[in-house]
């Protein structure tokens, strides 16, 4: 699913629980981060989180639900874009822009994924 797709179908939505259930079955949907992929621990996440490179494409992992699901909303943000256009982006008033409901804990790990985005 791309993002736009992920952004029109999180819009579509106004009940804020049924919102965070389409965020957690977006986690399902991640792929398996290859063996042989550049990975690094997202810290400053409450999760175990991991973005994971290989050839130019991003993977991820994390160990909640929901939190897989934030992983793969961040991964489509920048899937097919070149570092320069990953760091040229506002990935924070973009994330903002789909108005899910987190706590503060949570928002800090988004920050932290998107940090790492920034030092590519």
């Amino acid at each position: 699913m791309t993002y736009e797709d992920i952004k029109n179908s999180l819009s579509l939505i106004q009940n804020p629980v049924e919102k965070l259930e389409m965020v957690m079955d977006l986690g399902k949907q991640l792929l398996p981060v290859p063996q042989e992929a550049d990975c690094s621990e997202i810290l400053g996440c409450t999760s175990f989180v991991k973005i994971c490179r290989l050839n130019n494409k991003f993977y991820g992992f994390a160990d909640s639900a929901m939190v897989r699901g934030i992983v793969a909303i961040i991964l489509a943000m920048v899937d097919g874009k070149s570092t320069e256009e990953i760091k040229n982006m506002d990935m924070v008033t973009e994330f903002q822009s789909l108005n899910l409901n987190f706590g503060a804990s949570r928002l800090n790990g988004v920050q932290s994924m998107i940090n790492f985005f920034k030092k590519l």
